[in-house]
């Protein structure tokens, strides 16, 4: 008689029904539980039976989605806890932008890896060219590499301000010290071929020196440009020709001519001359 007044008195879903409804176990539930992350509404005192309510459903759905993204214990109670929309949506939204900056990352080292991997994608072709002096409209500052792409994308736009299209001769480029690399800081010059250069806020007019490069076309996106790098060195020394100077790239396409990062064609310009013999 007790049990059937005990069930009879019940409201709410067992955690078997709770379970079916979230698709959550029961195992996962009751870590919930346990954790003070979602506790049942009610708790039977003669079964030790947990009860949810209806009501409890999307919270539960939200922490197993806070969970799968790997959202630490303590900021899921957090989020929770919180009354405050605004703040609720910056919480989760921090940890949102450290997710897609680890997806970046993890994706550009197995676009690099993949590269690796494949024997017969380490033939590169290299040209060797004389490139003319050239002034242009520059961006440049002392840059940390790994503040370096958000850097470049602040110059070029102010670059691209100055400049509109009808005043451009040729495709944007940039010019990387050697310690940028090796220091990992060093000078960065971001420039545009334009018609008439001229001075304005952070833009000045610069000459690049003529100089003879070692010049490869990368394909596709940035992710993995350190191998087509790589293969570009190892062409440098193979061939008897030594570094002399900052390297330079020239954006043929890139992310302001197609938002297709595979369309992307970045040349590399490594600067050398040919050893002669004594």
């Amino acid at each position: 008689m007790g049990k059937v007044q005990s069930e009879g008195m019940r409201k709410g879903m067992t955690i078997g029904e709770f379970a079916t409804v979230t698709h959550l176990s029961v195992r996962t539930l009751r870590r919930y539980h346990e954790a003070g992350l979602l506790e049942p509404e009610t708790v039977d005192p003669f079964t030790g039976y947990r009860y949810y309510s209806t009501n409890q459903v999307p919270p539960a759905q939200v922490i197993h989605r806070l969970r799968e993204l790997d959202v630490p214990l303590a900021e899921v109670k957090a989020i929770l806890a919180t009354d405050d929309p605004a703040r609720r949506t910056d919480l989760i939204a921090g940890h949102l932008r450290r997710l897609e900056e680890t997806l970046d990352r993890t994706r550009g080292a197995v676009t690099a890896l993949r590269r690796l991997l494949r024997p017969d994608d380490h033939d590169l072709s290299v040209e060797l060219r004389a490139v003319p002096r050239l002034t242009v409209a520059a961006v440049r500052a002392d840059v940390e590499l790994a503040r370096a792409g958000a850097w470049y994308d602040g110059a070029m736009a102010e670059l691209d301000a100055a400049y509109p299209v009808g005043e451009r001769t040729g495709p944007p480029g940039g010019q990387y010290a050697n310690e940028l690399f090796t220091d990992g800081a060093g000078a960065v010059t971001v420039y545009r071929p334009v018609r008439r250069p001229r001075p304005a806020g952070r833009i000045g007019v610069v000459d690049l020196p003529a100089a003879e490069f070692a010049v490869a076309v990368h394909s596709g996106p940035h992710d993995d440009i350190d191998v087509t790098y790589g293969r570009l060195g190892a062409w440098v020394v193979a061939h008897a020709l030594v570094v002399d100077g900052p390297i330079r790239e020239t954006y043929l396409v890139g992310p302001r001519d197609t938002d297709v990062p595979a369309d992307w064609r970045t040349e590399i310009g490594w600067p050398v001359f040919r050893l002669t013999p004594d």
